[in-house]
């Protein structure tokens, strides 16, 4: 069965159920991209070209390979085409989790998008973006603005195109069940992002930005252990190294030959913005008070 849904600014054709994602109608110049079911090889290296990046992971120019042990092997090519190769009795959500993830990920490198790890949120037709790794509270952060009726751009991938702008992605927040109990969010009724998993998909389509938006302000969040909020901006040279080190998929954008272009759209878009490393206490995390801070250094920055 033929689906085509919307993301990241795509027309994607997939012959994979894709309930994340919004349908739409097929442009007269066809999809941007195809996801099919079908074998894809146990290794690629047999073909000339492909590099090992980790026991999982090989790359080559324009082309990336993926194998999730117990789940399904994927590849992505030429920011085209997408194959899936899913493991006997795995279920679907699993599944999806690298696709949407790591191997769409991919597919936007070839693109030619810079891809930073973090959120993007609509604040009065501008973007605020906070990066950070993994645990540090985006995404609560970003469920936290969309409770206040700001609207969310993106969810763990935010792609930028050459104008500095944020694509809008998936609509959707991925929360963990403490994350979603701290903002008094119920899950019974939540779709979980896989089996046995406490964390889940919060759907997000009635505030949710469709339309690519300039990055005016980025975040930087870490969790500290002072027990105030403190917000330090970055100046000069600092800026650039950042968004290098919170690039979404760093090794996968290296390993297919994309890093000098990646480099001039990290140097570009650190020279746009307004950059902070923003410490939040790790106990006792007040994420309404750091929204606040937050749009009250925004109001501050312009």
């Amino acid at each position: 069965m033929t689906e085509f849904h919307r993301a990241y600014g795509l027309c994607i054709d997939s012959r994979i159920a894709l309930p994340e994602l919004d349908r739409c109608s097929c442009p007269e110049g066809g999809p941007d991209l195809t996801i099919l079911a079908g074998d894809v090889p146990e290794t690629p290296c047999a073909t000339e070209g492909w590099r090992v990046i980790s026991p999982f992971v090989q790359v080559a120019e324009g082309r990336f390979w993926l194998h999730v042990p117990g789940v399904a092997r994927f590849t992505a090519e030429y920011g085209r085409l997408i194959r899936v190769d899913p493991c006997a009795g795995v279920d679907a959500g699993s599944v999806r989790v690298f696709l949407l993830g790591s191997v769409l990920g991919a597919i936007l490198f070839q693109r030619g998008f810079l891809l930073l790890h973090g959120n993007a949120i609509d604040i009065d037709g501008r973007t605020m973006v906070c990066i950070g790794v993994s645990g540090s509270g985006k995404s609560t952060l970003a469920a936290a603005f969309a409770a206040r009726g700001y609207r969310l751009l993106s969810d763990d991938v935010v792609p930028v195109d050459a104008d500095c702008a944020a694509i809008p992605g998936i609509p959707r927040i991925k929360l963990w069940q403490d994350s979603a109990e701290r903002l008094d969010i119920a899950t019974a009724s939540l779709d979980r992002i896989r089996p046995g998993l406490a964390k889940f998909n919060l759907p997000v389509r009635d505030s949710f930005s469709e339309t690519p938006l300039p990055i005016r302000w980025i975040y930087i969040l870490a969790p500290d252990n002072n027990t105030d909020i403190t917000l330090t901006a970055i100046s000069g040279l600092d800026r650039f190294q950042p968004l290098l080190s919170h690039t979404y998929r760093r090794r996968f954008m290296e390993g297919m030959a994309l890093q000098p272009e990646h480099l001039h759209r990290c140097g570009a878009l650190a020279g746009k913005v307004h950059l902070a490393r923003v410490r939040r206490p790790v106990t006792g995390f007040d994420v309404d008070g750091l929204v606040d801070a937050l749009l009250a250094d925004m109001e501050r920055a312009g």
